[in-house]
């Protein structure tokens, strides 16, 4: 079982990231939340979490010991698999996914693609009672670009969590015509998560 990962960063994506160790590139597959939290710096270290299933090995990566935690208190619930487990850790960094939890505020995660009424109140009763007053967090990267650079990103970023495209062109077609033109891509896929 791989455990962590510290090496070259080759390829930083909003959903994933290519890690050179050793001669063999990893992709590890990350929430917003790790994205943000990601560096310039070429060297990078990832805890990981491994997934195996019949058809495939999936690497997922984390920037804290806090938010893998989280990652593997929601995948042990009944009906949340890891990518949805990815998502919620993208909309809510882990300290506000805590919060939400022990404040046992189901409309909150309801907010999360994927998560219906069933599944957000099993998680807030599964979990209530795991989750401890940790906080995650990491530095905040800042990443600009030209507004086309950033809506072509996030829009790959968008479809590859399983958003419709064409909403997805709409949503953040609407938020760029308010946004500011320094707006980061982070803070575009925050926001056209929290409109889809």
């Amino acid at each position: 079982m791989i455990y962590h990962l510290n090496g070259r960063l080759i390829e930083k994506h909003p959903t994933h990231v290519v890690i050179e160790c050793g001669g063999v590139g990893y992709l590890v597959s990350i929430s917003l939340t790790t994205f943000e939290a990601l560096t310039e710096e070429e060297n990078i270290f990832l805890n990981i979490h491994m997934v195996v299933r019949e058809d495939a090995q999936t690497l997922f990566g984390f920037a804290t010991t806090e938010e893998r935690r989280m990652f593997l208190l929601l995948i042990g619930v009944s009906g949340v698999g890891a990518n949805t487990a990815r998502l919620i850790l993208s909309a809510m960094d882990p300290s506000t996914t805590t919060s939400v939890i022990a404040a046992g505020d189901a409309d909150a995660m309801k907010k999360v693609k994927g998560i219906g009424a069933k599944t957000a109140q099993r998680i807030i009763i599964d979990l209530q009672d795991k989750v401890g007053a940790d906080t995650g967090g990491g530095a905040k990267s800042e990443i600009s670009s030209p507004h086309n650079t950033v809506r072509i990103e996030a829009l790959g970023a968008l479809a590859t969590l399983g958003f419709d495209k064409n909403k997805v062109e709409k949503t953040l077609d609407k938020i760029l015509a308010k946004a500011d033109s320094d707006i980061t891509l982070e803070g575009l896929i925050k926001q056209a998560l929290k409109e889809l």
